[in-house]
């Protein structure tokens, strides 16, 4: 019997971690295993899901679209391995994968008697296509929303009627059923279900889009940072930055470690307990090539140790 696989794809910073929380703590009974590929050495999405999956891999320093399509499909065959079965594996795909590469390993004949690729979901973030207009025509995002069975939209609050609107008109024209996940509940039957045309799904064809257009920087220190000189360091230094993440503590905010995100012009900070390592603050920055001058905040960064 064959283990179904759900790929769960998306722009950087679109809420696929979230969305997978959502979806592992949604009572299904499943036992399921997470396999993610953060771009970059420091796997936080990983530690985001630890908690909540069975069993959690994470696939790092690459794109399992391109250059570790190999250990995906060798993590593939561990998972598939472990005893009790797990009955469902999820792949959260970084949001500089091309699906189409994901797809072509998961349709391998070498697993094609021991994984079903039950459906693909694409994330898409509101507010940064209310913000960045232009995101919809980025080679990327057009992959990741065509090679998806369906959609879900967060991330809605605060966006106006009328990018809504072109929102919906740009889902509409992509040809995907859509769930809006901020005014209905998680479609968990959907995303554990065989999604719409799923069943007459071929190997992908065509150039991938690759991910050379990307730089990622990890950043580690083992003492707190002065919160307003980080703030300065991504204000001075954050062009053509797009996403960021990581954990870290502050000077002026003794005590809780904070989850940072950053998509975009968006940041916040939230308070968190369960982080596996000691280390105060690691962080991971991925941005345009050609525009993000990522030595320059490493070196901000640095100054801002306390």
């Amino acid at each position: 019997m064959s283990t179904p696989v759900l790929l769960v794809t998306g722009f950087l910073g679109a809420g696929k971690t979230t969305a997978i929380n959502r979806l592992l703590a949604a009572g299904h009974g499943e036992r399921i295993a997470a396999i993610v590929n953060d771009f970059g050495a420091i796997n936080i999405d990983a530690e985001l899901l630890a908690e909540a999956s069975d069993t959690v891999i994470g696939l790092q320093n690459g794109c399992i679209c391109c250059s570790l399509q190999g250990d995906l499909l060798r993590t593939l065959r561990l998972v598939l391995d472990r005893t009790p079965r797990l009955e469902r594996i999820v792949i959260e795909a970084s949001g500089a994968a091309d699906p189409r590469g994901i797809v072509e390993t998961i349709m391998d004949p070498a697993l094609w008697d021991a994984v079903d690729l039950d459906a693909v979901v694409c994330l898409v973030d509101a507010a940064d296509l209310a913000m960045t207009p232009e995101r919809a025509r980025d080679p990327l995002w057009l992959a990741q929303m065509q090679f998806s069975d369906f959609a879900l939209i967060g991330k809605t609050e605060g966006v106006g009627a009328g990018d809504r609107a072109r929102l919906d008109m740009i889902c509409a024209a992509a040809g995907k059923p859509v769930f809006d996940i901020d005014a209905l509940p998680l479609p968990v039957e959907a995303m554990l279900g065989h999604a719409p045309g799923s069943a007459h799904r071929t190997v992908p064809t065509g150039p991938h889009v690759h991910a050379e257009r990307f730089v990622t920087v990890e950043w580690q220190a083992r003492a707190p940072l002065s919160l307003a000189a980080f703030q300065a360091a991504l204000e001075a230094h954050g062009r053509g930055l797009l996403r960021a993440k990581g954990f870290a503590t502050f000077i002026e905010r003794p005590g809780p470690r904070y989850l940072f995100q950053l998509v975009g012009q968006r940041a916040n900070f939230t308070p968190v307990t369960a982080v596996p390592d000691d280390t105060p603050c690691r962080l991971v920055f991925i941005g345009e090539r050609d525009r993000f001058a990522a030595q320059d905040l490493l070196d901000a960064l640095d100054r801002a140790r306390g």
